[in-house]
């Protein structure tokens, strides 16, 4: 990602003094009085302009990166402006948020989090049950939700990961969504919507089939992705004629489709994501997992 390059190396939180509007003639910072603060704070563009300058030098983005800083808003720190920086370069493109002193003295790169609300009540609301394929108890008080793309070999050995891990784990949930990345994926939009006519069908056959498709990824191409997905289906017992017709339905694809846009709400960029109780874990990940899977939360949370 683009980010690798903008903010190599980055610590938790770091605070940073931008360089003085005003200097005396020994070097010597000269401190704004509080009126002169107040008055450069209101010209936002100044800080701005600050803001990009300091990082440019910090980071040696030279003429071949275009950056973009603000516009500033006021920030749930009384004292704080949130400026989003976007930085592009070689057709990819960035953007992170930085918090800046009103002054235009300090700037501070980090999560800005509200303890008193719910960390993942923002990321819970945008998960949908729909026409998701779905094991383990509706009253889970675990659940996981997996985007994942049937071509993705990472999904393919996180599947591996959650048939070892979740039978020693019957209390927890799956949810799976169909997240296909089409443009690197020729052949997963079919995969997708081939197991989703399995759902449909019947739910529980969804995981067979699922299975199976990941089983024979390797011999899956996107010249035979239609006959391998009919033989994988008869050979799960299906009829042949109504899963044809019910992968030419327009309808399947839609369904498939709306959890793509899910993915999209939730700023899905790599496969296989999961969310264990809302907490992100990218890639099989079974130590994550599992931390997440086994964690119990204090009394007071």
């Amino acid at each position: 990602m683009l980010r690798k390059l903008i903010f190599p190396v980055l610590l938790f939180l770091t605070v940073f003094r931008l360089p003085s509007a005003a200097q005396t003639a020994s070097g010597k910072e000269k401190s704004p009085s509080p009126k002169a603060a107040d008055s450069s704070a209101a010209k936002s563009g100044t800080v701005e302009s600050r803001v990009e300058q300091y990082l440019r030098n910090l980071y040696a983005w030279g003429p071949t990166f275009d950056v973009k800083v603000g516009p500033s808003k006021p920030s749930p720190i009384a004292d704080l402006l949130e400026v989003p920086v976007t930085v592009s370069m070689g057709g990819q493109s960035d953007t992170v948020i930085v918090y800046v002193s009103k002054t235009g003295n300090f700037l501070l790169r980090g999560e800005l989090t509200d303890m008193s609300a719910d960390p993942f009540a923002d990321v819970r609301s945008k998960f949908h049950a729909g026409y998701s394929p779905s094991m383990g108890p509706e009253d889970a008080k675990i659940t996981l939700f997996e985007f994942a793309d049937f071509e993705c070999p990472s999904c393919l050995q996180l599947d591996l990961v959650l048939r070892e891990l979740l039978p020693r784990y019957p209390e927890v949930r799956l949810v799976f969504k169909h997240y296909p990345l089409t443009d690197i994926h020729p052949w997963a939009m079919t995969a997708a919507i081939a197991s989703q006519c399995a759902f449909q069908q019947s739910p529980a056959a969804f995981w067979k089939m699922h299975d199976a498709i990941f089983d024979a990824q390797d011999v899956i191409s996107p010249s035979n992705v239609w006959d391998k997905m009919l033989d994988l289906a008869t050979q799960q017992g299906f009829n042949a004629e109504a899963y044809k017709a019910c992968m030419i339905n327009p309808e399947t694809a839609s369904q498939v489709k709306a959890t793509i846009e899910e993915g999209h709400a939730l700023t899905i960029t790599a496969t296989p994501t999961t969310f264990v109780n809302s907490r992100r874990v990218i890639g099989p990940d079974k130590v994550a997992i599992e931390q997440y899977v086994t964690y119990k939360s204090p009394p007071n949370y």
